[in-house]
């Protein structure tokens, strides 16, 4: 193989596109998960856009399902708190911390839940196929969705630091059914509220 492309390959962009998803290779230990960007989410969560992005989240689940729920990545825990039955499962140790607190922490590879959200998470995860298996039956998930190489390249979602993984809308698909999983219900409601290129998706184990 050629060397530069080699190197491109190890450290920039990969982009599938008969898949529909891209990898980029972000070190854990670049990853600013703390203190400062837990206070982040909470600041955001508590404004109108915030509150409304939480109750259309919190309502996407109703229409499927109604039981306990884990949720993988919380954010500063706003969908934990809205929704009863709901744990936390993080990587933060801001956010196990609040978790712990109150009670609500789970491990999320201590055992299979029978549902779990991946809200603005999924595309943080190395390992995402692990993470998702873990569902007994639901998965819900919202998260950044891409035309292509050159569109995520230009988002305002490409975060070097954060986002490893990358979807079109037909690759998060077609990558969840791979993983056992069908879509039964996708939305742009997040993008209505007010984010840029969000989609929504409630996946059931087939």
């Amino acid at each position: 193989m050629d060397k530069a492309f080699s190197e491109q390959a190890s450290t920039g962009l990969v982009w599938l596109p008969e898949y529909g998803m891209g990898y980029y290779p972000v070190k854990p230990e670049d990853m600013p998960y703390d203190t400062e960007y837990f206070a982040k989410y909470r600041q955001n969560a508590d404004t109108e856009i915030g509150r409304a992005l939480t109750q259309a989240r919190v309502d996407l689940v109703s229409r499927h399902y109604e039981g306990p729920l884990l949720d993988v990545g919380i954010g500063c825990g706003q969908f934990v708190e809205a929704r009863s039955q709901t744990y936390g499962y993080d990587v933060n140790p801001a956010g196990v911390q609040w978790l712990r607190e109150r009670g609500w922490y789970q491990d999320l590879y201590a055992g299979t839940c029978a549902a779990l959200s991946f809200w603005d998470s999924l595309e943080h995860i190395q390992d995402p196929g692990a993470a998702v298996q873990q569902a007994r039956e639901w998965v819900f998930v919202s998260l950044p969705i891409f035309e292509g190489a050159d569109h995520c390249l230009r988002s305002k979602h490409f975060r070097k630091n954060e986002h490893i993984w990358y979807w079109t809308h037909d690759g998060i698909i077609r990558w969840m059914a791979a993983q056992g999983f069908a879509c039964v219900e996708s939305n742009t409601v997040e993008t209505e509220i007010g984010r840029e290129g969000i989609g929504s998706y409630a996946f059931r184990r087939q």
